[in-house]
């Protein structure tokens, strides 16, 4: 039995598609909404909640393998959901566990850094075997933006001339199956896999894709920094945390390496920007007129 946790997120939602789709193991998908979860035919859906560690026994029972995320954010105590998910796991004799972890894993000594170190040791400190996927940004990052864009031509985007080799959740779901159902998964063990795509492009280039492909102009706005502070201020993120994201985005570069990772494990290259646009652009179109 996998277990996948996350199972309505981008990455989860496309890895219990695949898993069920090969129909070699049986799929246990986990998650605080079952009732959200229009699952594929065969996955069995349990529920489970990080914030609620004693129903968690249920959902890992049975279960050899796992895929663990955490949406838990960044703040200023350490993580305790993902510390949670692991201890489930370890009373349920699961025996490997493939961890969503970041770029870099816990590299930096800001905040962000830290509560991603502790993250990935809770589970590397385990004893349980282990293999850790350190995806850059996701491509699934531009569905933020479908709300402005089914409005009109503007399309406010923070750090819109960053650049990144952003990553479709496809093709980190599609490594997490194949080191999930390798039949020997030694080589695996042990091992940080850190995931970009195929090309180097800032968000206002990836907006243009879409408009492309839309047919449509489309313009990137970029709010000044002291707005976007603002704005994470305003949703609740703790200052150390809007400190380190702001300091990141515009002096860090980590994220715009090119990284031959996917395609020497899945033997194909990753999915392009405009391939993610593409399945996905029908969030991005406005309604027709009644």
């Amino acid at each position: 039995m996998i277990l996948v946790t996350g199972a309505t997120g981008h990455v989860g939602g496309e890895l219990i598609a695949q898993l069920a789709t090969a129909g070699t193991h049986s799929v246990r998908a986990m998650t605080r909404r079952p009732e959200s979860l229009c699952a594929p035919a065969g996955v069995e859906v349990a529920r489970g909640d990080a914030d609620q560690p004693a129903g968690l026994d249920a959902a890992f029972r049975g279960v050899r393998r796992a895929f663990l995320m955490s949406g838990e954010p960044v703040g200023d105590g350490g993580p305790t959901h993902l510390p949670r998910l692991v201890a489930a796991a370890r009373r349920a004799g699961v025996r490997q566990v493939v961890l969503l972890s970041v770029y870099l894993g816990g590299a930096g000594d800001d905040v962000i850094g830290r509560w991603h170190r502790r993250c990935e040791e809770s589970v590397t400190g385990s004893g349980l075997d282990w293999t850790l996927l350190r995806p850059g940004r996701f491509m699934s990052n531009a569905l933020a933006w479908a709300p402005m864009a089914t409005r009109g031509e503007e399309v406010a985007i923070p750090f819109a001339r960053r650049p990144a080799a952003s990553v479709d959740p496809a093709d980190i779901a599609s490594v997490a199956a194949a080191v999930l159902t390798a039949p020997d998964p030694a080589g695996h063990l042990g091992a940080a896999y850190p995931l970009s795509g195929p090309e180097v492009l800032t968000p206002a280039e990836e907006l243009a894709v879409l408009a492309e492909l839309l047919g449509r102009p489309l313009r990137a706005v970029e709010p000044a920094p002291e707005a976007v502070r603002s704005g994470m201020a305003r949703a609740g993120v703790p200052a150390a945390v809007v400190d380190a994201i702001v300091h990141r985005s515009t002096h860090g570069t980590e994220g715009t390496e090119l990284l031959p990772t996917v395609e020497h494990l899945l033997g194909r290259p990753p999915h392009t920007f405009a391939h993610w646009a593409a399945r996905h652009l029908s969030a991005f179109q406005t309604s027709a007129p009644h």
